[in-house]
């Protein structure tokens, strides 16, 4: 059910217009956009396609009038909304955005859909009724005074995306809605966007790196030029078939088109050092305001070894991230014991979440959830450089290892710009390479692969794959299924309730 069923006024869809139009950051040499000329008609549903960094989430931001003004960067063109400009329509405008905290605003998660609406001025009887209904939509079963600081990643992301519907937009903008959801709430988030497209007539601005999910519900495909202008455009399927070579050689994931190179393992007869392991481990999330910390998972068993990779996979709020920031050594176990093997440890004791910050530097390597609780610097160089410095590497080291990164993630182009206006799969990226700058025997990386086009997820996993082979230990917490299939020897499946968790062999 669309949160749209419930409002008295007909929802009116948006046209969109660009000439001309491009964005270039503050302090970029390289336009993020440029050269756009594009018309969108009002209820039109379009998939936005493009390489990692070519402009695809500036467009959006640009359409919710979100995206800065004169200190932020420079504009050329025309870009309209019903013809206004895109910063006088943000009333008519609904944004989702790939980082979904930073669209969490309120403590309880039936305040927190109503905010949009008490915004917009809708009438008080009608506001809740579109709030169940909008939390129906998008399949989030939890009470209205359910704090939002207890949901996990994924369950953010169907939040922020009920808000929207909420506010009953004219023009409905996605930026990666679903790359943080287990595969059905994929499938649930994809199918209420449908319906409650389908009730309020509203236009559709989707970005998706993963195109399968999408191109049955689309009526049109725009792939952006990281050179500047469209790439391709027109209905789906003549897109995909006339041009699906070339979109899958610039990074778009093109459905039945396989990846050129595919990652291989070089694996050891020799059994492989014990790192960490946990035995009969119980995961709680951090205790906040008065209530006390909840277990999200309990009797979870594991070996991690050397060179060996481990993917955690299991629907939203399971207590991936928390069983993750957990093996880290950054959250105490609630229960069962997890010990670091003598390789590991190495004389400062088997307990990880005893260990300093700078005893975890070259032991255990954290990427986040959230790219950007990462990012510490003002520059991409100065983020790479904070683990080498503080491990009193040599000037040269530091560059060497600094420069690699770049190179080999892509990054190179970007060295000089401020970490926070990269594209998400840019800060994904750096994200790992701050990390793997001071080379941890032990890798726990939580979606490592979200926001990447074929191009960089390939480099990104052929990256891991070699780290592997030379003794690394990796722990992903993960929903992309190819990622497994490539790179995990074994995966640890948590249930959606408190139960045990499973191990399953997946050599």
């Amino acid at each position: 059910m669309s949160a749209n069923a419930q409002s008295s006024t007909p929802v009116k869809p948006a046209r969109i217009t660009a000439r001309g139009w491009g964005w270039r950051h503050a302090g970029r040499a390289r336009p993020a956009v440029s050269a756009l000329d594009l018309d969108i008609a009002p209820g039109e549903r379009v998939l936005l396609l493009g390489s990692s960094g070519a402009g695809k989430s500036t467009l959006v931001h640009a359409l919710a009038g979100v995206l800065g003004d004169e200190e932020d960067g420079d504009s050329t063109g025309d870009l309209l909304v019903d013809g206004r400009r895109a910063a006088d329509a943000r009333g008519r405008v609904g944004l989702v955005l790939q980082d979904p905290d930073s669209q969490v605003v309120l403590a309880r998660i039936g305040d927190d859909v109503a905010f949009g609406c008490e915004n917009l001025a809708v009438p008080r009887a009608e506001i809740w009724p579109r709030v169940r209904a909008a939390l129906a939509a998008v399949g989030l079963d939890l009470p209205l005074d359910h704090p939002t600081s207890a949901l996990s990643g994924g369950q953010k992301q169907r939040l922020a995306l009920a808000g929207v519907l909420a506010m009953a937009p004219g023009l409905l903008l996605l930026d990666e809605p679903t790359a943080n959801l287990d595969p059905n709430g994929v499938i649930d988030v994809r199918d209420a966007v449908v319906r409650g497209l389908d009730r309020s007539g509203a236009t559709l601005i989707v970005i998706e790196h993963r195109v399968a999910v999408w191109q049955h519900v689309v009526d049109r495909v725009i792939v952006l030029d990281p050179a500047g202008g469209v790439m391709a455009d027109g209905p789906t399927a003549d897109v995909l078939a006339r041009e699906g070579e070339r979109l899958s050689k610039a990074g778009v994931w093109v459905p039945q088109v396989a990846l050129r190179a595919p990652v291989r393992r070089l694996r050891s007869p020799v059994a492989p050092e014990l790192l960490l392991r946990a035995d009969a481990l119980s995961v709680g999330r951090v205790p906040f305001a008065r209530r006390t910390a909840e277990v999200v998972a309990r009797d979870v068993g594991l070996d991690i070894r050397a060179g060996l990779a481990t993917a955690v996979t299991g629907p939203n709020g399971a207590g991936k991230s928390t069983l993750a920031l957990t093996l880290s050594g950054l959250l105490a176990p609630a229960g069962g014991t997890l010990t670091a093997g003598p390789a590991l440890a190495n004389g400062i004791g088997d307990q990880p979440v005893r260990w300093r910050s700078r005893e975890l530097l070259t032991r255990i390597g954290t990427v986040f959830q959230d790219p950007e609780h990462q990012f510490l610097a003002a520059t991409v160089r100065d983020d790479l450089m904070i683990g080498p410095r503080a491990l009193r590497l040599s000037a040269s080291e530091q560059t060497a290892r600094v420069d690699e990164l770049l190179q080999r993630l892509r990054l190179d182009h970007l060295a000089d710009a401020n970490p926070f206006t990269l594209s998400g799969g840019e800060k994904r990226r750096l994200s790992v390479a701050t990390v793997l700058a001071t080379r941890p025997r032990l890798l726990v990386l939580d979606e490592p692969t979200f926001g990447q086009d074929s191009r960089t997820w390939h480099e990104l996993v052929l990256l891991l794959a070699e780290l592997l082979d030379d003794g690394t230990a990796l722990v992903a917490v993960t929903h992309d299924e190819q990622f497994v299939d490539t790179l995990a020897d074994a995966t640890v499946v948590l249930p959606g309730s408190l139960a045990a968790g499973s191990m399953v062999d997946a050599s």
